[in-house]
């Protein structure tokens, strides 16, 4: 049995860029990074195989935007999981720290393609969003003004593969959430007795 390639759509039929974006995300989420090509976007979009080229130069500027919207999401929840810090800056901290972890794990395929196209994830406005709204968050729960640079490296390293070995299977969830707290409480507290 053969899957069944969906109707020509032609270009008028809407919104392109977002249909193969929406393509690319499908394709991360079941073939990994590796498995996104521009023909195989444009075949799930339901457009001609030059049709992409209205709106990406190449199979890299379509992970890319990818990547970026991917990064806005990403950002956002953590936002939303920090709260402004109520009720309290540490507490807020540690929903972000599952935030973190329960995006890799819902959308691994994604995760996997926003950090493997933009290393390390910070080149991006919305990647430099992420990891800012990490650092400030990091901050008001060590209660200091800034941590120093060294210390934030470290949370979003520990945060990263902590993810990272969730989403692959090779920490199940309380494994991942109880070392990023043990990190996290560590680094914190050392910011706080500098």
């Amino acid at each position: 049995m053969t899957e069944r390639t969906p109707p020509r759509r032609g270009y008028h039929h809407g919104n392109l860029k977002d249909a193969l974006l929406d393509a690319a995300r499908d394709l991360v989420a079941t073939e990994g990074p590796a498995g996104v090509t521009l023909a195989e976007a444009s075949r799930r979009a339901g457009v001609s195989p030059a049709a992409p080229y209205r709106h990406f130069k190449d199979r890299d500027a379509l992970m890319a935007a990818l990547a970026e919207r991917g990064f806005a999401q990403f950002a956002d929840e953590l936002a939303q999981a920090f709260g402004d810090g109520a009720p309290d800056p540490a507490s807020a901290f540690l929903r972000v720290g599952d935030a973190y972890l329960a995006f890799a794990r819902r959308e691994p395929g994604l995760y996997g393609a926003m950090f493997t196209v933009c290393p390390p994830g910070r080149e991006t406005a919305q990647g430099g969003r992420a990891f800012a709204l990490l650092a400030a968050s990091a901050g008001q729960a060590a209660g200091v003004e800034r941590l120093p640079q060294g210390a934030i490296l470290s949370i979003w390293a520990l945060a990263h593969g902590a993810a990272t070995l969730a989403a692959s299977g090779h920490l199940d969830e309380a494994e991942a959430h109880a070392a990023l707290v043990a990190g996290v409480s560590g680094i914190l507290k050392g910011a706080r007795s500098d």
